[in-house]
């Protein structure tokens, strides 16, 4: 098995040849002894990981060359791992180099066992986000699931199932808790279906005053009631040939409940003060995030209705029961949104990552990408810590509640290890058993242990 590529860049001729004796076993190492090179070695893109010492040439005793060097890696060599070597009393510039995208520091003198966990961590990091990014490419490149991102197997249940949907033409009902994504769910099946070359229109049922609403979704006549100045087409009528998305469907009101039953029922609708029935062609996505068994129960919600437009259930997992996807969807609003902003190439700690992979989600996928945007409003330099995406304080907060045993934080930890690991090779369990640095025997004992499915 080749050797992973290392860089150091050290201008210290017998540093260099120290280092590259000791660590020639592990790795494959490449000498860089000033930035001039080292540049030129970076933008071939095939290290990984590599160690800068801050005193370059042609300054040596101070660390503005190391640190020019280090601000242009982002650009010069995205997705490289890069870790400071720097003097004991220097804190001041580790620090600072750190804010400029190290993800560690190695002080003077070496010790070489330090820097070999060090370097084992690092290429470790790398190894999960070239994973990432690969799965994100793929994710991308086939474009099946409009944009639908996830690897979980809970999420792979799901685009199995909205692929079968948009291969007919029944009403479907979406479930799922406020910000896990029902409406990309319904662009999903309308874009994978025949009708995708033809309207895809929505409406928001909770968001339009009653007296208002049933003017959006049936149109009206010229002079049909006071301010009727011109004939109006409602959403269903646009939706003709299409898809009507209905969110909120909860929220709609018992009297036009019962218009749209019979919407559903006929296939023909009535403009408000019209004597014209037209006939549609309408395929219906209804969207709720609350219980409609509960609704019912409470007679806000019609049961024929309800029978009626739940004829393919469709049920989105909440982001806290699908933990292998949030590491891969919090990299990818990363890039989005810092490409956007043209922020450069912003990262995030490994205590930013640890964060985000324990932090419950109650606001789902939307809590997610808006806590990224809020980190990329306040951030300083090019790495993301804990607290600039506000779970600094929810640590905090949740400081008197009921700690975790040591074999209890334990597990959940190793859980989260293995699915991760398994969802970003494919189940693939050689590849898996890499990625945690641990045997194949081992992995499938963790597997067992767990209760994992595969």
């Amino acid at each position: 098995m080749s050797k992973e590529k290392l860089l150091i860049i050290e201008d210290e001729p017998s540093v260099a040849k120290q280092l590259k004796w000791s660590l020639n076993e592990l790795y494959d190492i490449t000498i860089a002894p000033d930035a001039h090179r080292a540049r030129q070695l970076l933008a071939s893109g095939v290290f990984p990981v590599a160690t800068l010492d801050l005193g370059l040439p042609p300054d040596p005793d101070i660390p503005g060359e190391g640190l020019k060097l280090l601000a242009e890696i982002s650009s010069v060599a995205p997705h490289t791992k890069t870790i400071v070597i720097t003097g004991n009393a220097e804190q001041e510039n580790a620090v600072k180099a750190v804010s400029l995208g190290a993800v560690d520091f190695c002080a003077k003198p070496i010790d070489l066992q330090v820097l070999k966990i060090i370097l084992t961590r690092t290429f470790r990091m790398y190894d999960l986000e070239e994973a990432n990014r690969r799965l994100q490419q793929q994710a991308e490149q086939s474009g099946s699931l409009c944009r639908m991102l996830g690897v979980s197997p809970a999420m792979q249940k799901l685009f199995t199932l909205i692929r079968k949907v948009s291969c007919n033409d029944y009403p479907v009902l979406v479930s799922g808790e406020s910000g896990t994504g029902k409406e990309m769910v319904a662009h999903a099946i309308h874009e994978l279906s025949s009708r995708s070359s033809k309207p895809f229109v929505i409406i928001n049922c909770g968001a339009i005053p009653e007296n208002l609403l049933e003017s959006e979704l049936f149109g009206h006549e010229k002079g049909a009631f006071t301010g009727a100045a011109a004939r109006k087409i409602g959403k269903f009528e646009l939706a003709d040939g299409g898809t009507l998305f209905l969110d909120e469907i909860g929220e709609l009101p018992l009297a036009l409940q019962v218009k749209i039953l019979r919407c559903l029922q006929e296939g023909t609708i009535e403009r408000i003060g019209g004597n014209k029935t037209l006939s549609l062609d309408v395929r219906i996505i209804a969207a709720t995030n609350i219980d409609l068994h509960e609704a019912i129960g409470k007679g806000t919600f019609r049961e024929d209705l309800y029978f009626r437009l739940n004829v393919v259930p469709v049920q989105l997992p909440p982001l806290r029961e699908r933990p292998e996807d949030i590491i891969m969807l919090a990299q990818h609003f990363l890039q989005t949104e810092a490409k956007a902003l043209k922020a450069g190439h912003v990262s995030f700690s490994p205590g930013a990552i640890a964060a985000l992979s324990a932090h419950s989600w109650p606001g789902n996928v939307r809590e997610l990408q808006n806590r990224i945007r809020r980190a990329l409003a306040v951030i300083s330099g090019q790495l993301i810590m804990p607290d600039n995406l506000g779970l600094e304080e929810e640590k905090k907060d949740k400081i008197n509640q009921r700690l975790l045993t040591l074999q209890e934080a334990r597990d959940q930890a190793e859980q989260r290890c293995v699915q991760q690991a398994l969802a970003l090779t494919g189940n693939n369990i050689s590849q898996a058993a890499k990625l945690l640095a641990t045997s194949r025997p081992t992995l499938h004992d963790l597997i067992k242990k767990h209760r994992i499915d595969i």
